[in-house]
């Protein structure tokens, strides 16, 4: 008799608990100086947006650069915008106003964008090496094997593979019943520091999102691996040194790349599932460096090692210089106005 009442009661007291916002963190113990601690940051997304989107620019304008490997790059560069973007209000809003609160649909909007593109990036760094794999060892094919629409069909692929495997996370999240402390551990929204706040039973949650890390990511990272051992075979079985230093150098990029995405990525993945009593100072460092550096790096890395692009870049900011240069002669040869 008293068991439905009892069940009544336990709900209301856990509708008590039942908050409708997460409250994000800063830098903890430094909330003094967080204007201060702003400008690297608003330093980094500054380089990442202007970075990629002259990128962009670049290849767009260029038909010299309407192959494969620029289509992938151009990729690379839509994606670190599209993450640079996703996590930018919420951190300057917090270094700035203080602004910590965030609905709950709003943080699973926010990292579902989050893991998407970087699961997408994931599979567009995969395109690249398979890429370089053609292009060293099978070069007199290269132009028939990847072709400008089967790039595309592949870029398309690979956005598919990075968000369509994320809807079920919203589905779980939407599920959980969230009434434990809902202080996130970062700036932003991530699918395992949300499923820390949940009180219902999230191992079904858990186990997905692991193996789907573990067939993209983790999959992803040893097709990379695979990929650049057959580059390095076909490299080393070359007799010129300048032939295979050339080989080599097509590569750097890509690898500086490849190490610069997956080592925060990985690392922070272990602290989530597998450090218990982590500091959270070490937390936040390595969810910014996660998601901050690697969009800041990619255009910077490929336009000091990749020459086309490189070359470009020193010819648009020529021409700009050039055109204020002739604008200010303009101005100072201007005939003065009669009075």
């Amino acid at each position: 008799v008293f068991r439905p009442a009892k069940c009544i009661m336990s709900v209301v007291n856990d509708s008590k608990f039942q908050s409708s916002v997460f409250i994000l963190t800063g830098i903890r113990g430094q909330e003094n100086i967080h204007v201060w601690i702003s400008i690297p940051f608003c330093l980094m997304y500054a380089i990442s947006i202007l970075g990629n989107s002259l990128i962009l620019f670049i290849i767009k304008t260029d038909p010299n650069l309407h192959e494969p490997m620029y289509i992938f790059l151009s990729m690379l560069a839509v994606l670190d915008l599209g993450i640079s973007m996703s996590t930018l209000p919420t951190i300057l809003g917090i270094f700035w106003f203080n602004s910590r609160e965030i609905s709950h649909d709003a943080c699973f909007a926010q990292l579902f964008f989050i893991h998407a593109l970087t699961f997408t990036e994931s599979s567009v760094l995969l395109s690249m090496a398979f890429d370089r794999l053609v292009a060293i060892c099978n070069p007199l094919r290269y132009p028939s094997i990847l072709t400008l629409p089967r790039a595309v069909k592949i870029g398309l692929l690979c956005v598919l593979r990075g968000a369509v495997p994320r809807i079920p996370t919203l589905i779980f999240l939407k599920r959980h019943w969230y009434c434990h402390a809902n202080v996130l551990s970062h700036s932003y929204c991530l699918n395992q520091d949300v499923m820390k706040m949940a009180c219902s039973d999230t191992r079904a949650h858990s186990i997905y999102t692991f193996f789907m890390t573990l067939a993209s990511l983790g999959l992803d990272g040893l097709l990379i691996l695979l990929s650049y051992v057959m580059i390095l075979k076909t490299v080393l079985s070359i007799t010129s040194h300048m032939e295979r230093f050339k080989a080599l150098d097509t590569c750097i990029s890509h690898v500086c790349v490849v190490l610069v995405f997956y080592t925060p990525e990985l690392g922070l993945s272990v602290i989530h599932r597998f450090v218990k009593n982590s500091s959270p100072l070490l937390q936040t460092i390595m969810g910014n460096i996660y998601l901050l550096v690697p969009p800041m790096m990619n255009p910077i890395v490929y336009s000091v090692r990749t020459k086309p692009i490189r070359v470009r870049i020193i010819r648009v900011v020529s021409s700009l210089s050039g055109s204020r240069a002739d604008d200010k002669g303009d101005k100072d040869h201007r005939p003065p106005v009669p009075t």
